[in-house]
């Protein structure tokens, strides 16, 4: 007799058109790297429009496009210089809304990135405020501040940016600017009245142009307490261990002020618009960024930073279900994005020595990345297992692209190469994301594989010929069509955000069951075990009887 051990309630909120989100499964589009259609080796807003019937057989629900607008790529689009137009290297705003349109045709929904904390240095804005006084009102939509020292020569404090480096960067006048990121990327002052009202003017004009949704980019910086005197490094980080809405620079209380204003505009629309917040924040603050009165989700990154682990799933997966039964928010699954070593990558390397770090994979790629670490066949297993455990979740799936192909990561690119800021910024100390910001591979022999007839603005490994999309499309035991055939089962199988554990008698098997008969099991071990009753409408791995392998899922119904 089955046991049960853990239930959640269905929830009461109706799958309907203004929930569409609650069980989406949501594909991230690196613009600059899906597809070029152009031929000038950066991807375009007129590619993805190409490749909507590659979306469409793919069978996501809605597309998140990372960052599309005017950008010096100081941060691969992250720091971005017109909030409310495309790229002219990417195309214009009629190849936007050709896209949207072409979309929501197939049936698609549409998120963009919305980059709330900070400008391009290139900004309208901020070359006003270089140019401005100090005290002036061009200076006071960012975070200016004078120097310490005897005549201002000392930045305002010790502050340590995320991509290395001070965190402050002087202009000619002798102020001190604020950027807790790349120094190309000012923070806005999120005090000043003008700001709130402009990004409410942003998330209107998209909303306007048939925009479904947004992801926020760092939700949970933008508001900050820089009362003087201001404290040191050493104090941010012990006052981030405390968790209760002080710290002075990070998931301050008073940011939800600006989602719930974010959110009225949001309700305004039929059906409302859909947010989801990109908070790095402990688990018991992550409710009030996904609450009905704030964006209604946020990114749940526990998954994204456990190894491939029985007892580290079943705990992540319990306490975020539990939590969003609690605050009716739904749950969000991730294993990779934009800004993090690809999952196939991570399940491939040993596990760190030290049982309280995870591997993240960023240490193997600063050394070098060799292939005598990287288990490339085991990883791309595990992450086929992960991917489709994580799929049959309740909550929505997010997907980034190329893990469809079962891509690794590209370790080995030349430091001429690189882009990203953290790279420079913090050399010695990190490689930095470009591995995971490789452009596609669409075919096997084609001058770029595919993604341009041009040479690509990152450069591609021979080994991607192999992962090619041409070369899986027909291969019917395919990363590819593993995608395929889970995302089409997953949408006729899709009923209520409920799971209940089942007990197994091996502890390294996962065992649940949703709606409709459909039970999952994952087995982390190493030996086989025997399926219980049921028909295998899906596995991660080709079967033999009655037995699921190492390294493997099943889905029975």
């Amino acid at each position: 007799m089955t046991e049960i051990l853990h239930a959640l309630p269905a929830t009461s909120q109706p799958l309907d058109e203004a929930t569409w989100w609650r069980q989406a499964a949501v594909y991230q589009i690196y613009p600059r790297s899906f597809y070029d259609a152009n031929a000038d080796g950066l991807g375009d807003i007129k590619g993805i429009t190409t490749k909507v019937p590659y979306l469409t057989e793919l069978g996501v629900d809605a597309v998140w496009l990372s960052p599309f607008y005017p950008s010096e790529l100081a941060d691969g689009g992250y720091d971005v210089a017109d909030y409310r137009n495309v790229d002219p290297r990417l195309g214009t705003l009629a190849d936007f809304d050709q896209m949207t349109a072409a979309l929501h045709a197939a049936g698609i929904k549409l998120i963009v990135d919305i980059v709330p904390n900070h400008s391009s240095d290139q900004h309208a804005w901020f070359q006003e405020a270089l140019a401005a006084d100090k005290g002036s009102p061009a200076r006071a939509r960012y975070i200016f501040r004078d120097g310490q020292g005897v005549n201002g020569e000392l930045p305002p404090s010790d502050w340590v940016s995320v991509f290395g480096g001070p965190a402050w960067t002087q202009v000619d006048d002798g102020q001190w600017y604020l950027h807790l990121f790349a120094s190309e990327q000012p923070d806005f002052n999120w005090d000043n009245r003008e700001i709130r009202d402009d990004f409410l003017k942003t998330l209107r004009f998209w909303s306007d142009r048939g925009v479904d949704g947004f992801r926020i980019d760092v939700a949970h910086a933008l508001m900050k307490d820089l009362s003087e005197p201001l404290p040191s490094q050493a104090q941010i980080l012990e006052l981030e261990k405390l968790n209760n809405g002080t710290n002075p620079l990070w998931d301050r209380d008073d940011v939800h002020e600006i989602y719930a204003e974010w959110r009225a505009l949001f309700n305004e629309y039929n059906p409302p618009r859909t947010a989801v917040a990109e908070a790095w924040v402990d688990q018991s603050r992550r409710a009030r960024y996904a609450s009905t009165e704030g964006l209604g989700q946020a990114f749940n990154f526990d998954l994204l930073m456990a190894d491939f682990d029985a007892e580290s799933f079943a705990s992540i997966v319990t306490k975020n279900l539990a939590e969003s039964a609690a605050t009716g928010a739904s749950s969000t699954w991730v294993f990779s994005n934009h800004d993090v070593v690809r999952h196939a990558t991570r399940y491939g390397l040993p596990n760190l020595p030290d049982p309280e770090k995870t591997q993240d994979g960023k240490d193997w790629i600063l050394a070098g990345g060799a292939e005598t670490e990287l288990n490339r066949d085991l990883g791309l297993r595990r992450a086929r297992a992960a991917t489709l455990f994580m799929l049959a979740l309740p909550g929505s799936a997010y997907l980034y692209q190329g893990e469809e192909l079962g891509l690794h990561e590209v370790a080995d690119i030349p430091d001429a190469d690189r882009q990203d800021p953290a790279f420079f910024r913090n050399t010695g100390i990190e490689k930095g994301r470009d591995g995971c910001r490789v452009p596609l591979p669409w075919t096997s022999s084609e001058t770029s594989f595919g993604f341009s007839n041009s040479q690509p603005h990152l450069p591609q490994p021979s080994w991607f010929a192999q992962h090619a999309v041409s070369v899986q499309d027909s291969h019917e035991g395919s990363t590819l069509n593993l995608y395929r055939n889970a995302l089409a089962l997953r949408r006729s199988l899709q009923t209520t955000e409920e799971l209940i554990w089942l007990t197994h008698p091996d502890p390294d098997v996962l065992h649940f069951h949703r709606p409709n008969g459909w039970r999952v099991l994952t087995n982390f071990g190493t030996t086989a075990v025997e399926l219980p009753e049921g028909t295998v409408a899906l596995s991660s791995v080709p079967l033999e009887g009655r037995m699921l392998p190492a390294d493997a899922t099943a889905w029975l119904v």
